[in-house]
């Protein structure tokens, strides 16, 4: 609980002031986001359910998600999904507080498969965000700020992302930037 009330600048977790059921936390690669949303939803209470979207397709990955494994420590429920969002919320709902990290990761998931239709699986995992009834942080690289990809896969890519991060953003309860470690909530109320 000090830890989430010393990284949250505008609400207080647990004394009411921002307490959305849909919380959608971006920043920068290694900005903090992953461990500011996984002590939120500690002090949310309940069985926390970690939903990882990350597929380990080298070495590096592996590395990457041992790390997270290994700082979320015990009493996660973790539930691999890369592409399957709306399935897995819609199961898990009332299960406890739900961390899905990331949905980056997600998109490129979709982006790549061979039947995939990035656009209409936004449309269906923002209908099913919508139904949710126990609390879901959504985690989300912000990767527009930097200068314009010199491919056009890339380019798809920051713009498709960008067109995510604005539609969980616009029916997120609350979205919050984390830099540098500290988070800065930049919407705190209904959608």
């Amino acid at each position: 609980m000090a830890l989430a009330r010393a990284l949250c600048n505008v609400d207080l977790i647990g004394e009411g002031k921002c307490m959305g059921r849909i919380i959608l936390v971006t920043g920068g690669a290694k900005s903090g986001k992953s461990a500011w949303a996984e002590d939120r939803i500690r002090a949310l209470g309940g069985n926390p359910v970690y939903i990882a979207t990350a597929q380990a397709f080298d070495d590096e990955m592996v590395r990457r998600i041992a790390d997270h494994l290994s700082r979320r420590g015990d009493g996660w429920t973790t539930l691999e999904e890369p592409r399957d969002l709306p399935r897995v919320l819609d199961e898990t709902d009332g299960a406890g507080p739900r961390l899905v990290d990331c949905l980056t990761l997600w998109l490129s998931n979709e982006m790549l498969a061979d039947d995939g239709d990035w656009r209409k699986s936004l449309q269906i995992l923002t209908k099913s965000l919508e139904q949710q009834t126990a609390p879901v942080i959504l985690v989300t690289n912000e990767v527009g700020s930097g200068i314009v990809p010199d491919n056009a896969l890339a380019r798809q890519f920051q713009d498709a992302a960008g067109v995510v991060n604005q539609a969980i953003g616009a029916i997120a309860d609350e979205v919050v930037l984390v830099v540098a470690g500290q988070a800065l909530t930049i919407k705190c109320g209904a959608a």
